[in-house]
């Protein structure tokens, strides 16, 4: 359906006559560079905005089956870069079992982070262990006010966001 809606405008040239004009035809992968995995919806949070629909009350993780399968292709391929996402991906079971797989595997492994996670009581070591296996950290806000952040993240959560910050940054 897209495809045949694209096909009605008027445009000057289509994507692969672009792709050709650049001598990018035909379009061919590289190699891949990343593998982002989704461990799951649990989440400290309940965010307005998540594209996941993920939350405190969601039980939904990532199998160990899963979990052991891509361990396997980072054992197996040379797959620089682990981006582990998810809900709040620290809340998986095998979360730091991931992370130092990957490290020990020679791999860059990413975190995106909701920072509040951070604070609570099971992962207030989060930082240290984060830090000890060079685990680069992607966090967000929302909104660069505390007001707005809080109304789409929860009463307190831009505060606790830049008190994990000084944390991290310790």
């Amino acid at each position: 359906a897209q495809l045949t809606l694209l096909d009605r405008l008027d445009l000057p040239r289509s994507f692969g006559e672009a792709l050709g004009s650049a001598d990018l035809y035909p379009l061919e992968a590289l190699g891949i560079t990343v593998l982002q995995i989704n461990v799951g919806k649990r989440c400290n949070q309940t965010c307005r905005h998540c594209h996941v629909d993920a939350g405190p009350d969601r039980t939904e993780v990532m199998s160990d089956d899963v979990v052991d399968q891509v361990l396997r292709v980072l054992e197996e391929t040379d797959i620089p870069t682990l981006d582990i996402t998810g809900g709040a991906p620290e809340l998986h079971p095998r979360f730091r079992e991931m992370v130092v797989r990957a490290r020990e595997l020679g791999r860059k492994v990413m975190d995106r982070c909701n920072l509040t996670i951070l604070l609570t009581k099971p992962f207030q070591d989060l930082p240290e262990f984060l830090a000890r296996n060079q685990v680069e950290i992607v966090a967000s806000l929302p909104h660069f006010s505390e007001k707005q952040t809080d109304v789409q993240r929860g009463d307190g959560v831009f505060q606790q966001s830049l008190e994990a910050l000084r944390r991290l940054n310790e």
